[in-house]
């Protein structure tokens, strides 16, 4: 955002992880900076700027000191950019400025400064966010490319440049990265490269072997881009019970780094291990009690893997009702389609044939309703909560210029269109107004299908409380009533989704 360029260039392309409320806190702490009032200081600012029109510095205290919203600050600028018509830096600067604060504002003055200099860099890279922000994806790979070809050497547009035909070219974006990696070898944007490469693609093949090129090119010890990359390397063997690899590389990266975090995972890993040895010993007991004994965040794989080693237990220890209870228990906070064939296989084995009726159930007993709200809408009224009724809710919370929703949006839009009209309501909130002229066009351009509704500042949320973070996401039944929640979407789970509307709309 404002103070960190290059988190806000991250974002602008990548969605992920918890990032995101400290992406959505900058906003809000970048749209209440104090302005000057002291005429003095500010006549000094402005006399600054007028004998060194070149020095972006400048621009910036003045800008900061009198604030984007001042008209006075806006006819400076215009009246200095007619005067001096070969200065892109005057047009940049205020640009600059807007683009920032993810200001539709910031387009006009942008193009006047590439207007000037066509080989202006970072106003083409400014220009090539602010086309996202409007939806215009075409548009902005062609601003994205000038950014690149007006600096070779800049590491960061040549990664966004890759980046972005990965859902575009598969085979383009394989060949783009690695050449990414090789030209930039000694930066964190060549391995930042292979780590998404292997993130995104499919088969667990090739993944593993971009994962090992990662590791042997960019050692870990000195990339965070590789250290993140052999975090999910891990998980990947773990996955394929390949209990002893994911040791190994547990225990070279607890010497390398010393993280606890590294601690952890070796001791867990040695854990299943074990628990494998008393599987095939016959010792069912002792395996569930190492199972028992490992602790893991709920966000890495094995969170959920968990639940189905322990109910395959407890079944063959003659406790098949007790794994069933578990099972359903897991469900309805976590569900997935491996565990509902693991609900149904159980059930078949202790006789129960209700097992649907019975994911039914829990799902209901841990539903609540959600609260009421009524907000604008885009086309001049309200919309409540109530109008939604009688159809499950997909709502999110979003604002154009939020890197991670744009991320998600696409796998969003790929589950909602295998549902009616009928069936499902897809609703977006949009939690900074200040950005509404995106709003229509965005969705113009990209297509996707959500209803876009306006938030109200200090709207009482409830038990829809995003808490100033987006993206945000619930899962409303056709009641009105939570069934899931703080979920995220991406290439690897869209199953999932689509498994939770499937499961709402029974309800």
């Amino acid at each position: 955002m404002k103070n960190n360029k290059k988190n806000k260039l991250f974002w602008a392309v990548i969605g992920a992880s918890l990032t995101m409320v400290a992406h959505t806190e900058a906003y809000g702490q970048m749209r209440k900076k104090e302005t000057i009032t002291d005429e003095k200081v500010l006549k000094e600012l402005v006399s600054k700027v007028e004998h060194n029109f070149d020095s972006l510095s400048f621009h910036k205290e003045l800008i900061e000191g009198m604030g984007t919203n001042n008209p006075k600050l806006v006819s400076y600028y215009d009246k200095w950019i007619k005067a001096n018509p070969n200065n892109a830096n005057i047009p940049f600067a205020l640009g600059e400025a807007y683009e920032n604060e993810e200001s539709p504002k910031a387009k006009t003055y942008l193009l006047k400064a590439v207007d000037i200099n066509p080989k202006f860099t970072e106003a083409w890279g400014g220009l090539w966010i602010d086309a996202e922000r409007w939806g215009d994806n075409k548009l902005a790979l062609d601003y994205l490319k000038k950014a690149v070809d007006s600096d070779p050497s800049n590491p960061n547009y040549a990664f966004y440049y890759a980046s972005s035909f990965s859902n575009i070219d598969t085979e383009k974006y394989k060949v783009l990265s690695q050449e990414v990696a090789q030209k930039f070898n000694t930066s964190e944007r060549g391995a930042q490269a292979l780590y998404w490469l292997a993130v995104r693609s499919a088969g667990n093949a090739y993944k593993e072997s971009i994962f090992k090129q990662l590791k042997s090119q960019f050692d870990p010890q000195k990339f965070g881009w590789s250290s993140s990359g052999m975090n999910t390397y891990f998980d990947l063997l773990v996955g394929q019970k390949r209990y002893a690899e994911a040791k190994d590389l547990a225990t070279e990266m607890v010497a390398k780094t010393g993280q606890d975090g590294w601690k952890e995972k070796e001791q867990n890993v040695a854990q299943l291990i074990q628990y494998s040895k008393e599987l095939d010993k016959g010792n069912q007991a002792q395996a569930l009690t190492l199972l028992d004994q490992i602790k893991v965040s709920k966000y890495a794989p094995l969170y959920r893997m968990l639940p189905i080693y322990k109910a395959d237990i407890l079944v063959s220890l003659g406790k098949g009702a007790e794994a069933y209870a578990q099972l359903l228990a897991f469900y309805a906070k976590s569900p997935s389609n491996e565990l509902r064939a693991k609900i149904a296989q159980v059930a078949g084995k202790i006789g129960k044939d209700s097992y649907d009726k019975d994911i039914m159930q829990v799902l209901v007993a841990n539903a609540t309703p959600a609260a009421g709200f009524e907000l604008k809408n885009y086309e001049g009224g309200t919309t409540s909560l109530q109008d939604l009724k009688g159809k499950v809710v997909l709502l999110t919370y979003w604002f154009p210029g939020c890197g991670p929703c744009r991320g998600e949006f696409p796998h969003f839009q790929k589950v909602v269109d295998k549902f009616t009209k009928d069936q499902l309501s897809y609703v977006g909130i949009n939690i900074v107004p200040e950005q509404n002229d995106y709003v229509l066009p965005f969705l113009k351009s990209t297509k996707y299908s959500f209803y876009p509704l306006e938030e109200k500042e200090g709207r009482v949320k409830g038990n829809l409380d995003n808490r100033g973070a987006a993206p945000v996401n619930f899962l409303l039944d056709k009641q009105g009533r939570i069934i899931f929640s703080n979920f995220r979407t991406d290439q690897d789970n869209q199953d999932e989704l689509e498994l939770m509307i499937n499961e709402s709309l029974k309800i």
